[in-house]
């Protein structure tokens, strides 16, 4: 296929510096070549920036930037996005990764089908890159309250057509948690469904003390979304919350039925 669309990696970084190497290893290995990664440091503590900086000294698709002050995930993917050239936006955390053929057989996959809003099947790996035997599958198109109900979109896999839905819709909100939620809810409000591509291309890597890994968090920040980011009434973000719960707990039962199955 041809490679004449830019895409542009949007990559916010914070204290990042066991994982950002292999995060950016992973973009220059993409096989479709033609993008931009805009790295957007919130003020980390660590070497991340420096780890990033080389980077960007040697290939000229690598873009550094760093905030003034500590701001959250949010302001700086905006930041990004408002130096981003590409018709495309692909999202990708500085400690997650993509398979090889994964911005080649995503922007194909939109190109083909005319979509606007797309997030691949991911799988889940733990700190040291190991697979959490998880993977989560995307149903095949992903609407607004089918969303409310069972929050499968990842970021690691979503791309999304600029041109398309507007660079003024995709601006997320100034939140510290559930800003890409927020940013989901508002492209699938607008009527830009998420249909997802059914093969593994992504890997969000779970972290100790992140959101993913303490579920009572992951709980109150479902909760936050429906009442005061999505402002739902309490009964409608009842019946949203059970059919969450009910979801996170298939998926519970799905990864432990697979390590049997491992084992066996």
């Amino acid at each position: 296929m041809g490679q004449d669309e830019l895409i542009s990696i949007i990559t916010p970084m914070y204290n990042s510096e066991k994982w950002i190497t292999e995060t950016i290893e992973c973009v220059l290995k993409q096989s479709y070549s033609n993008f931009e990664m805009i790295i957007v440091d919130d003020c980390s503590s660590d070497k991340s920036f420096f780890i990033a900086q080389s980077f960007a000294n040697r290939d000229k698709r690598i873009k550094c930037y760093q905030l003034k002050k500590n701001s959250g995930a949010g302001i700086a993917r905006n930041y990004a996005l408002a130096k981003a050239k590409g018709k495309f936006i692909a999202y990708l955390d500085a400690d997650d990764i993509w398979a090889f053929e994964k911005l080649e057989y995503q922007v194909q996959f939109m190109k083909d089908n005319n979509y606007a809003f797309t997030c691949t099947d991911y799988e889940k790996i733990d700190k040291n890159g190991n697979s959490l035997n998880k993977v989560i599958r995307m149903p095949k198109k992903i609407t607004y309250n089918y969303y409310l109900r069972n929050t499968i979109i990842q970021t690691v896999g979503v791309m999304i057509n600029k041109e398309m839905v507007g660079i003024e819709i995709l601006a997320m909100e100034n939140l510290r948690r559930r800003q890409d939620a927020a940013l989901w809810c508002k492209l699938l409000k607008n009527g830009f469904s998420c249909y997802g591509i059914p093969k593994v291309l992504s890997y969000y890597r779970v972290v100790p003390n992140s959101l993913s890994s303490n579920k009572w968090k992951a709980m109150k920040g479902t909760w936050y979304l429906y009442r005061n980011i999505e402002n739902l009434s309490f009964i409608k973000s009842c019946y949203c919350f059970v059919g969450y719960a009910y979801h996170a707990i298939k998926k519970r039962i799905y990864k432990r039925k697979n390590k049997e199955n491992y084992r066996g």
